[in-house]
């Protein structure tokens, strides 16, 4: 899909739908994920994989060719042999850092209450 489709597709959304929207950009299983990784700094392909060992290789390009349409992440090519491509988060994709780690620590609490139900309180959202 390329950005133009990508962006048609949430502009055609109505305007309630914010949190379709967002679904729709970040959304999936990976692409949090590969932007939590990215949150630390600058990675090639490789370290991402390695640190994602469960995803294809297809999948990971995939999913990094989709944050990058939609502006989330920046792919450099350095013209090298072999060639060397770097990933990074662009502005707007670092804008996303409270919310993946306040993600990342409701998802710590989560894993706490499904261990023990009984005496930890499941997690709840700051208001």
């Amino acid at each position: 899909m390329s950005a133009v489709q990508l962006r048609e597709r949430v502009e055609e959304m109505a305007d309630y739908c914010d949190v379709e929207v967002a679904l729709v950009v970040v959304g999936g299983k990976w692409k949090l994920l590969i932007l939590k990784h990215l949150l630390a700094g600058t990675q090639r392909f490789g370290q991402l994989k390695r640190a994602m060992p469960n995803i294809t290789q297809r999948m990971l390009t995939r999913q990094l060719r989709e944050l990058e349409e939609h502006g989330l992440v920046r792919r450099t090519v350095h013209a090298e042999v072999p060639p060397r491509t770097e990933y990074c988060l662009t502005e707007l994709g670092t804008s996303l850092r409270e919310l993946i780690h306040r993600l990342d620590d409701w998802g710590k609490k989560y894993r706490e209450h499904l261990e023990n139900p009984d005496t930890i309180t499941p997690p709840t959202s700051p208001e």
